[in-house]
């Protein structure tokens, strides 16, 4: 769901980075967990957590001082995937895109859905075979069918620019 920046302040207070939207799903969630190199996963009941210009301020039960905080800097957040929930129909969780085979409409293969970078307007794809990386524009006109079932991305294969000749 996001990753741990750093402490901030000396009550335990965490600057987060959030792949989410908005604050709604880790409320949902009620618990996060915390995984870092210097830990296992543990698990925290959520008391707070409130945007902050690009960032959010999370406040955990069990972490009051600058010390607890410091422990679970850089550290990766999850929450259990029965806390999602979809708020369209056609919108997917990254976990269920990454590893999905990606393939032009007219059938060609392009290669897997390797990482997903979030820009603010719309998520890039990036999508690679052999040595080559293709970043490709999570858009309605772009991405024309996600089938999870079959792990099957299709997406439009008449987008200026998207790809150099023959290079699929």
């Amino acid at each position: 769901m996001g990753k741990v920046i750093k402490p901030h302040g000396l009550t335990g207070l965490l600057r987060i980075s959030s792949y989410g939207e908005s604050e709604e799903s880790f409320l949902r969630a009620g618990t996060v967990f915390f995984k870092s190199d210097q830990e296992t996963v543990s698990g925290y009941e959520i008391i707070s957590i409130a945007p902050y210009k690009n960032v959010f301020f999370m406040r955990l039960k069990g972490i009051s001082s600058l010390e607890d905080a410091e422990r679970y800097r850089g550290a990766e957040i999850f929450i259990r995937k029965d806390a999602l929930k979809r708020k369209n129909e056609d919108e997917y969780f990254w976990f269920e895109l990454i590893g999905l085979d990606v393939f032009l409409n007219s059938g060609r293969f392009v290669g897997i859905l390797k990482e997903i970078i979030n820009t603010g307007s719309n998520d890039i794809y990036i999508v690679k075979k052999d040595n080559k990386e293709f970043l490709i524009p999570a858009l309605h006109g772009t991405v024309l069918k996600i089938d999870l079932k079959n792990k099957r991305l299709i997406i439009a294969d008449n987008i200026d620019g998207l790809f150099d000749t023959n290079e699929v």
